[in-house]
């Protein structure tokens, strides 16, 4: 039975993280659970949408009675559709059920085009102290071609916004864009750099299925020129003092973003809204949880007061291991190798075989104390986790 439910002797850190599923208009890209507030009605329904989500929150309750949160994390969809009224009611129900650690990072995603001065200085007053802005590119060709509703100007203009409220911010920014050449992605990067903000997630365009772009795909740039992107994005970042501690992300000394750190080592993570995953560790099991998707369904259930959790499961031990170093080997400079137990209550000699064999081929190099991925084994990270996947598999 003990082989089969490996105990955790301590629960892991705990982020709350809430999704707003509406957003301006779909991106032809986009494969996360988002909807367009534009066709049947130009608004989302604010007030029932709110009252479901601390609806849900207490029905929640239970799983994490008595953990304090160490970040909160609006995301979407577009969640600065919503107004400050809205974020300042929620927060104060967050408050009010789950105790905040002192200084929590309380992180909020925005879009260029929902930008008004007012707006944002009364979000820093509802309690979002970090904001993270969806620019994904400055060029106004290239955000032609991405379907966003936003031009160049309204992307420094939100920059210039978000700075006068926050001293914490992360843009968003997207390479090997369709017909970008390895000069455009460099003034992309240059430009982000040049603005001042704390924080650069930079992502590689992928046609995920179920998008626009994966049925009719674009001309994109090929490996070799994606590549070449990457590595000026790392030298252009690493000599403006931004350190890539993560596969796409780069942050200045101290800002690293907090909320996805929990989520890559490994921590949990209590989803609320539609479509919103959980992590929940106990002493003795770790869940998984997806709320109920589609936003009518879930906003039903809520009214309801039914259930919102749609699927439920628990972690074997073997998704344990993989599924740590599926997140974990995502940090340059990996991980304490006594975590692994920590966070999954396998011992380290679990995954033994599999260690020696990345190190073996030089993705990875491991000693009695740290685990970290060479600059091979970030290169070719996916190659890297295919080991844990086979030797393990995931069911």
């Amino acid at each position: 039975m003990d082989s089969q439910s490996p105990k955790l002797k301590s629960l892991p850190p705990l982020s709350l993280y809430i999704h707003i599923p509406w957003c301006l208009k779909k991106c032809p890209y986009c494969d996360f659970n988002s909807h367009e507030i534009r066709g049947e009605s130009s608004q989302a329904p604010e007030d029932e949408y709110v009252a479901a989500l601390i609806r849900d929150l207490e029905f929640a309750l239970a799983d994490v009675w008595g953990r304090r949160l160490s970040s909160v994390f609006f995301g979407g969809g577009t969640p600065s559709l919503f107004g400050a009224k809205a974020i300042d009611t929620i927060l104060t129900a967050v408050r009010t059920l789950l105790p905040l650690e002192h200084f929590a990072e309380v992180t909020m995603e925005a879009n260029p085009g929902t930008f008004e001065a007012q707006k944002f200085a009364d979000f820093r007053a509802a309690g979002i102290n970090r904001l993270s802005i969806g620019i994904q590119s400055f060029n106004p060709q290239h955000l032609k071609a991405l379907g966003r509703v936003h031009d160049d100007q309204e992307a420094h203009r939100a920059v210039e916004i978000a700075r006068k409220n926050f001293d914490n911010i992360n843009l968003d920014l997207m390479y090997a864009l369709p017909g970008q050449t390895l000069t455009a992605a460099r003034a992309d990067i240059e430009t982000a750099c040049s603005l001042g903000v704390t924080h650069i997630s930079a992502y590689h365009l992928t046609l995920e299925p179920n998008t626009l772009f994966h049925r009719f795909p674009p001309n994109l740039p090929d490996d070799e020129q994606a590549a070449a992107m990457q590595d000026m994005i790392e030298q252009t970042t690493a000599r403006h003092q931004y350190r890539n501690y993560e596969t796409s992300a780069f942050a200045q000394a101290g800002k690293e973003s907090r909320h996805n750190l929990n989520y890559w080592l490994f921590g949990d993570y209590l989803g609320i809204g539609a479509g919103a995953h959980s992590k929940i560790s106990f002493a003795d099991k770790i869940v998984r949880q997806m709320r109920y998707k589609q936003p009518k369904e879930y906003l039903a259930k809520a009214n309801a007061h039914q259930s919102l959790t749609q699927t439920q499961h628990e972690l074997t031990p073997n998704d344990r291991s993989f599924e740590f170093m599926m997140n974990a080997l995502r940090l340059n400079g990996g991980f304490d190798a006594a975590l692994f137990q920590e966070r999954t209550g396998l011992p380290i000699t679990a995954v033994q075989q599999q260690l020696d064999e990345a190190e073996h081929r030089g993705l990875l190099v491991h000693d009695h104390h740290r685990i970290k991925p060479t600059v091979l084994g970030r290169r070719f990270l996916n190659d890297l986790l295919q080991i844990f996947l086979l030797e393990t598999g995931s069911k």
